[in-house]
């Protein structure tokens, strides 16, 4: 597990790291859970983080497509060619998905969240779920 990247190459070269131990920003892995269920465009990733997290997150548009670029040079998600839904209104909107790679980075950092929110429920930091929530 990558804690700090300080010395930490990026992802883009000539062999990617396996996904467990790429690291992402908060930021990435909320666009990540947002293009899980399929393709949206920068908006829509915009109001899934929003919903998602209850509106305690927000990713502005600066960190949203300062973040999309990166992900789409690191090969974690691809831009469409056309549009989605006959979508003819809006040339300038862009659609992404998440690619075979960046799924197994997303899962790879869910599983890992998910170890330190197990911890810390067993250290009494946050109460035990009574029953799951869908």
């Amino acid at each position: 597990m990558v804690i700090s990247n300080a010395d930490h190459k990026p992802l883009s070269g000539d062999a990617p790291e396996p996904a467990g131990r790429v690291t992402i920003t908060p930021a990435v892995f909320q666009i990540m859970v947002a293009l899980a269920d399929g393709e949206l465009h920068g908006y829509g990733i915009m109001q899934d983080v929003d919903r998602v997290t209850n509106g305690e997150t927000k990713i502005g548009p600066g960190t949203l497509y300062r973040s999309i670029q990166r992900m789409v040079v690191d090969g974690l998600i691809e831009e469409l060619d056309i549009a989605l839904d006959g979508e003819a209104d809006d040339d300038r909107r862009r659609y992404y998905r998440l690619t075979e790679r960046g799924r197994a980075v997303a899962t790879a950092e869910a599983n890992r969240l998910a170890m330190l929110v197990d911890a810390a429920r067993e250290r009494r930091l946050i109460p035990k779920r009574s029953g799951r929530k869908r």
